[in-house]
């Protein structure tokens, strides 16, 4: 594939991961740097997201377990757990990696994590979770 056509098929992927979330994210950088938006959606998701190996919520579990533990990414958290609701993950399963991620991070990155969740939650109507233990 040519860079335009990895473009448009990272984009298809996008929009199916993350919606306008992803969009909006890529259009922040076009005046920035736009070359970050295109490698954004030509390599993160037309390259790594669309291989097979893992299902797109494996995938999300993942980003959100890495950037909980990064710390200091609570814009690309808030696009990811929505990303995660699109692909099939439940919010309790979404809640229960972040604790679970409180085991090899700490605790504040967990909560950190947990009240972004916490807000995407509150804007979807998922709240307040049921069937918790």
């Amino acid at each position: 594939m040519n860079r335009e056509d990895r473009y448009g098929y990272g984009m298809k992927v996008l929009e199916q991961v993350d919606g306008e979330a992803g969009q909006r994210i890529v259009e922040s950088l076009a005046d920035t740097s736009p070359e970050l938006g295109h490698q954004v959606v030509a390599w993160a998701f037309g390259d790594m997201y669309a291989r097979p190996e893992l299902a797109p919520r494996d995938r999300q579990l993942v980003t959100l377990g890495v950037l909980t533990a990064l710390g200091g990414c609570e814009i690309e958290l808030e696009v990811h757990i929505n990303a995660a609701l699109n692909v099939g993950l439940a919010a309790t399963e979404i809640t229960e990696a972040l604790l679970h991620s409180a085991v090899y991070c700490g605790m504040p990155r967990s909560i950190n994590a947990t009240l972004v969740a916490k807000k995407v939650f509150a804007e979807r109507g998922l709240l307040p979770l049921t069937n918790l233990s």
